[in-house]
């Protein structure tokens, strides 16, 4: 189920968006459960700071959530107006340089002339497009919904520690154990996607991430 869900993800988002949301989820975490008095903590205040933990992330999640459809709807409104503008130009060069603008540059970069007006007469022969984006589709809800999950569920490993755990102090060091485990990850796969080495990366991004806990924490996080 879990894998089921990640290889989803991974068709909704793209790999440092990932990495930077499941970041913000464990950064948040660490924040909350760093407040965490264990030499006096009790069941109760263990208790207090999970749901503190869990409704942080949630608002969290649902905030990106929304940003997310956001975006998705700001991106489909500047698709409209370039294929509205590339469809009207009267200029083919014009034409070819907004179908250009709005490709990868890599891409645009090995086009000719000529496959670029190709593209033109073809933008021009589909159906009238709207006016405009009026709602978004049932996928880019269900895209929104795992990005929501994505932060969400970042808590829970770091959470379950204090769940089965009876000692704070021990449920602590397990959980700030977990949470090195996940920001070296992050960083690794940071590394391969920036083709950079890995294990420095793994350990930039604990470092990074301690840091930022530290400083959410100074500014009263």
């Amino acid at each position: 189920m879990l894998v089921q869900f990640y290889k989803s993800v991974k068709r909704v988002l793209e790999p440092s968006e990932r990495i930077a949301e499941v970041l913000f989820g464990v950064i948040m975490v660490l924040a909350i459960t760093g407040s965490l008095r264990v030499a006096t903590a009790g069941r109760e205040d263990v208790r207090t700071m999970l749901i503190s933990a869990l409704g942080c992330n949630l608002a969290w999640g649902i905030i990106d959530a929304v940003l997310y459809a956001m975006g998705r709807m700001a991106e489909k409104s500047r698709g409209l107006i370039v294929l509205r503008a590339v469809r009207v130009a009267a200029d083919p060069q014009r034409a070819q340089r907004l179908i250009a603008d709005a490709l990868p540059s890599v891409v645009a970069s090995i086009l000719q002339p000529a496959e670029l007006e190709s593209m033109h007469q073809r933008l021009k022969q589909l159906p009238e497009p709207p006016e405009r984006v009026d709602h978004l589709r049932k996928e880019d809800w269900l895209a929104a919904s795992k990005v929501f999950l994505l932060v969400f569920l970042t808590t829970f490993p770091l959470a379950i520690p204090f769940i089965f755990m009876y000692n704070a102090a021990w449920a602590l060091r397990v959980s700030n154990a977990i949470a090195i485990g996940m920001l070296f990850g992050l960083g690794y796969a940071y590394g391969r996607l920036t083709l950079r080495n890995p294990w420095g990366r793994g350990i930039a991004m604990v470092i990074l991430g301690l840091a930022l806990v530290a400083l959410t924490k100074a500014f009263g996080g």
